[in-house]
């Protein structure tokens, strides 16, 4: 198994590699694209744990809390389209993009409370989901042949759930920890105080952003691609050949049944992962509050969030060296019979009438650890079956996938008391059982190569 130092020397290490399967961009881009994944991570989940209570305190409710949390993705969705028409194939204008729209959407989530209007909150969090269109970036950018081999693609998608783990505990922690200065200033306080802070990180990013942030080029390598346009009628080399042609070819390439049923089962999964956790992420302050056993405030809800999720850091770390040894198959397998066995066990508990603080952070742990670790796969997964050029298509689909699942499972948490928690869970089982099917009927077709 290969040692940590060696891991991260081919990841993070001090130059990039241009041979073939094993190929990884330069470093300082690497590490900005990681970055601002965590950064959109911490953005999206440090509201969590005090979204709740913020929005009491201006007249909304629980429900409202959980649109508040899970918004922001469905204008993410919305940008992507015209955001890819003006990209040209590149990650550095919708790197700045992310950027500005993340400090303005901070500082009106902040101004909300000095305005005592509402649906300021509501248009903040609006104004992020721009920003968080980057998310399909990072994935893309993980998996394009251009700069990324293909046997680096499964574990920098890795760093990138590694990312994703390090902001849901940081994140909810932090905005707990918040709440503890109090309300005296209606400028600076514990529900704004994450807003304000958040703004300061993305400008001090944007200029790390500005300087060592370094694109790709426009042309798509050769070596890539099952085949090219005919480049002899105008005397180009077949390395001079547009993006824009490079998509008409990618049009005609032809995907077989079963290639269309991985793509499905894929989608699948990465909707059903963030659905999940974001059922769980929103709906944990929400039910801790309410349990007598419980009685979360937003401090204590935050602290349990960020516990799950600092606990699974060591096995997604793990994950990064052992995906350089197990088929992505094996990992979706693993991580969906985790997240299961916590959803089941969950709603056992919550039947029985048996919730207490261990059972509930043991339910939270497998299901955190386990989804998380099954989202690593899904882009990586595609990007070894498919050509290169349809990266950009495959990317967007898992991305909407995501976001399908963040905004209907904010939603959904927020409202797990008014449904019944029973249904709560058994909605959850019921999607994740969906995906088991899925993963059983293509199991053969899910064979892809390490790394």
């Amino acid at each position: 198994m290969l040692s940590l130092k060696e891991s991260l020397k081919d990841v993070l290490g001090p130059s990039h590699r241009t041979d073939g399967e094993y190929k990884l961009p330069k470093t300082s881009s690497r590490v900005i694209i990681l970055t601002t994944n965590l950064l959109l991570q911490i953005s999206f989940f440090i509201i969590v744990s005090s979204s709740n209570e913020y929005a009491k305190s201006l007249g909304g409710d629980s429900t409202f809390s959980g649109i508040v949390i899970g918004i922001p993705t469905v204008f993410s969705g919305l940008a992507l389209i015209p955001l890819m028409k003006y990209d040209r194939g590149r990650y550095k204008l919708p790197l700045h993009i992310s950027c500005g729209a993340s400090i303005v959407g901070h500082i009106l989530y902040a101004c909300a409370y000095k305005a005592r209007f509402l649906y300021l909150i509501l248009i903040g969090r609006i104004v992020s989901g721009l920003a968080f269109s980057m998310w399909m970036y990072c994935k893309r950018y993980c998996s394009d042949g251009r700069i990324v081999g293909m046997r680096q693609r499964t574990t920098l998608a890795g760093w990138l759930v590694l990312g994703q783990g390090l902001g849901m505990s940081a994140g909810p922690f932090f905005g707990g920890l918040l709440t503890k200065i109090g309300f005296a200033n209606e400028v600076f306080n514990g529900y704004t105080s994450p807003g304000w802070i958040m703004a300061v990180v993305w400008c001090a990013f944007w200029i790390c952003v500005y300087n060592w942030f370094e694109d790709v080029e426009d042309a798509a390598p050769i070596t890539e691609l099952t085949s090219l346009p005919d480049s002899s009628s105008n005397n180009l080399r077949p390395e001079q050949v547009s993006a824009e042609e490079f998509d008409t070819e990618a049009a005609r390439h032809t995907t077989s049944l079963a290639q269309w049923g991985v793509i499905v089962c894929m989608c699948w999964f990465a909707m059903t992962c963030f659905f999940i956790l974001g059922a769980w992420e929103s709906n944990i302050p929400v039910f801790g509050a309410n349990a007598d056993i419980l009685r979360f405030t937003p401090f204590g809800a935050g602290n349990f969030i960020a516990l799950g999720g600092i606990t699974t850091f060591p096995f997604l770390l793990l994950n990064l060296f052992l995906a350089r040894r197990i088929q992505d198959r094996h990992i979706l397998l693993t991580g969906s019979f985790l997240g299961m066995v916590g959803l089941l066990v969950f709603i056992s508990v919550v039947a029985s009438s048996r919730v207490t603080y261990g059972s509930m952070f043991a339910c939270w742990w497998l299901i955190a650890l386990g989804f998380n670790l099954a989202s690593t796969v899904t882009v990586s997964l595609l990007s070894k079956q498919l050509p290169q050029e349809w990266n950009g298509r495959t990317s967007l689909a898992i991305q909407y996938s995501n976001y399908a699942g963040r905004v209907s499972g904010a939603i959904w948490g927020g409202s797990g008391l008014a449904v019944g928690m029973l249904n709560y869970a058994g909605v959850e089982i019921a999607i994740a059982g969906i995906g088991a099917a899925l993963f059983t009927m293509f199991w053969t077709k899910l064979k892809t190569k390490t790394g």
